[in-house]
């Protein structure tokens, strides 16, 4: 078992405990009350339920902390050094339509650096997590991005509804922080959307750092409208090359 931090420790348990709400609410969707939230956004009972354990388990640990939430937005505590920054269902759309590619996503923003961050997939039973220079891994097993550097080799993730057909492979997931845990795992190559949330990306963040990942600068002040261009550094270069082009 790889060591990992008391905070890191508490963020597990948190995800494990509100999994067992998801798992069950997803075999049950059709039962499920939903209100549209926007164009493409909703918000589920489970979002609010998985929510609610997630803070609940989280203030038991560390009480003075601040969060903030998807759902329940900024909240400032004694501590404002040190911030929860949940997502309790990221790709709800995928989760209300029986689609099982969706994640829990938890991290810890501290001095303005996140220094850990989970991404759990309850459905394949995949825990993604890393911790500020102590690597990433993928159920205990270490991981890192990809080694190509052929672009038509590669394989993409991409967030957005381009102007024309690339010249290149990708996929449209519906679940950011999957996409960013995929690229950190070595399955994608790379990865790009406009108009994130913080909660939808923070924990792959530092996953995507210590699986020696690369991406453009962020303000993490900012906690939305965010664009993100991830890759293995190989070709991280040449793929925002082809970025401009769509």
């Amino acid at each position: 078992m790889h060591s990992i931090s008391s905070n890191l420790n508490v963020m597990i348990k948190a995800s494990e405990k509100a999994s067992k709400i998801l798992i069950r609410d997803f075999g049950e969707i059709e039962k499920l009350q939903v209100s549209k939230k926007g164009v493409a956004d909703f918000v589920t009972n489970a979002d609010l339920k998985v929510e609610k354990i997630i803070i609940d388990e989280l203030k038991k640990a560390r009480p003075d902390f601040s969060l903030i939430s998807e759902e329940n937005g900024v909240k400032k505590n004694k501590n404002t050094n040190n911030t929860w920054i949940i997502d309790p269902i990221d790709g709800t759309v995928n989760f209300l339509h029986g689609v099982p590619h969706f994640a829990i996503s938890i991290a810890l923003k501290s001095n303005n650096e996140i220094v850990s961050g989970l991404i759990y997939d309850p459905i394949k039973d995949e825990m993604f997590f890393a911790e500020k220079n102590n690597g990433a891994f993928l159920n205990n097993q270490k991981i890192r991005v990809s080694k190509k550097n052929v672009i038509e080799n590669c394989l993409f993730s991409i967030g957005e509804s381009l102007n024309k057909k690339p010249d290149f492979l990708y996929r449209k997931s519906g679940c950011a922080a999957l996409d960013l845990a995929y690229v950190s795992a070595g399955r994608y190559d790379g990865y790009f959307q406009k108009n994130l949330n913080l909660w939808d990306i923070a924990a792959g963040i530092v996953l995507l750092n210590e699986a020696g990942g690369v991406m453009n600068e962020l303000n993490l002040d900012n906690l939305n409208h965010i664009e993100i261009i991830a890759s293995n550094p190989n070709i991280n270069a040449k793929f925002r090359e082809k970025l401009l082009n769509f």
